[in-house]
């Protein structure tokens, strides 16, 4: 009894091993999420109606806006130790005054909740392009609807294991290095400038892992259902049970294959893979501009990604009414481009010879502001401004008709 009064004392008074409690804690809540996801709602294979992806798209944004009361509950209170010894950027006065850019210090409820919600919304906002792709990825394999649940969900899976790597990799460089922070920022503004000036998307055909997959492993030109591998040899048959559903016919006598093979789908879910830490090799430093918390960065950028799926099935087939999101994504994306060389090149102006200056901080209050405005206002300017090129189809449909 005494060892374990002793071992928790220890622990309260380490902060830090209290937080490794706190992540526990949160992954553990998310792995329930996705269990429940595919072990519960979606166990069946079916194609996502508008309904339910509206549905799950407001569950999930009521779910990652809800955390932030969490965020600041456990800041103010300094559950498991958040909020203390925190990593957080100094004022420019403490900068001024020879303190480091980042240090360690306490950070109160309602600028913790401030910071999630900020780089929750960037990280939704970010992901609408990633859903541009991952539509050009299903297009081009044919992947049917009732299959791309299970791509997207595996898919998912895959992106919090990159992302969280990312993350501890990102934060553990920025705090031993924060010259690295110049370096995040150029990147993101370069990336803004690439959205900008390069339209389309490049043939997935000849993306080096498929290239790989077909040179390598045998891959079938068929579906075996939502199997990512099959033995089978030839493409499956189907009819209709007695209940009236469509079910898979067994595969006929001596046609099945020693080895196994890819399918299709598991191609797709390469891809959804690439894609995603494509877009996080963006989305990462973007947040890191909001704050070096590794907790928040990784609880908003969870919660960001985990309603991808759903975000995916509403905005799909709307993704073209919705025509000034893409700008809106590529100045949102420049404007923490822009915030983040602010606060981080002013310190290492010595380094070129010019005067050393103080970091220019932007309030996160501004940058809330700044991100929702811009969407709402492309949002808002797509619905009332529609587009010249569906007008002009509309009229050539009609044209064609009469």
């Amino acid at each position: 009894m005494n060892d374990l009064l002793l071992l928790a004392t220890t622990a309260a008074s380490n902060p830090a091993d209290l937080k490794v409690w706190a992540y526990v804690a949160f992954i553990g809540l998310v792995i329930v999420f996705l269990a429940l996801d595919l072990g519960v709602f979606h166990r069946e294979a079916h194609e996502v109606s508008m309904k339910e992806a509206v549905t799950w798209s407001v569950i999930w944004l009521t779910c990652g806006i809800a955390f932030s009361g969490f965020v600041y509950m456990a800041y103010e209170n300094n559950w498991l130790g958040l909020g203390l010894n925190t990593a957080m950027y100094s004022t420019a006065e403490e900068v001024k005054a020879g303190a480091p850019l980042i240090v360690s210090g306490d950070v109160q409820g309602l600028e913790a909740a401030k910071q999630y919600l900020v780089g929750y919304v960037v990280e939704k906002s970010l992901a609408m392009d990633n859903i541009f792709v991952i539509a050009l990825i299903f297009a081009f394999f044919a992947v049917p609807a009732k299959y791309q649940h299970r791509v997207l969900f595996w898919g998912i899976i895959g992106a919090l294991l990159m992302r969280g790597g990312m993350i501890f990799l990102g934060a553990g460089l920025i705090l031993k290095y924060q010259w690295i922070l110049i370096i995040f920022g150029a990147f993101l503004i370069l990336t803004a400038l690439k959205m900008a000036l390069i339209k389309g998307h490049d043939d997935v055909s000849q993306n080096i892992a498929v290239r790989l997959c077909k040179r390598f492993f045998r891959v079938t030109d068929f579906y075996d259902g939502q199997r990512f591998f099959t033995k089978r040899t030839l493409k499956p048959t189907y009819s209709v049970n007695a209940a009236g559903a469509e079910v898979m016919d067994p595969p006929p006598p001596g046609s099945l294959s020693a080895s196994w093979a890819i399918t299709p789908l598991f191609l797709a879910l390469i891809l959804v893979e690439i894609t995603d830490l494509v877009f996080a090799v963006d989305s990462i430093p973007a947040i890191f501009a909001i704050t070096p918390d590794p907790f928040i960065v990784f609880t908003s950028n969870i919660f960001a990604i985990l309603g991808l799926r759903a975000l995916y099935f509403c905005l799909a087939a709307l993704i073209q009414k919705f025509r000034f999101l893409k700008p809106a994504l590529i100045l949102i994306l420049a404007f923490v481009g822009v915030k983040l060389l602010l606060l981080s090149v002013p310190p290492y102006l010595g380094v070129i010879g010019l005067e050393k200056a103080n970091p220019i901080k932007i309030d996160t209050t501004v940058s809330l502001l700044v991100v929702v405005g811009t969407l709402t206002f492309a949002t808002v300017l797509s619905v009332i401004v529609p587009s010249k090129l569906s007008g002009k189809e509309h009229l050539g449909k009609k044209s064609d008709g009469a």
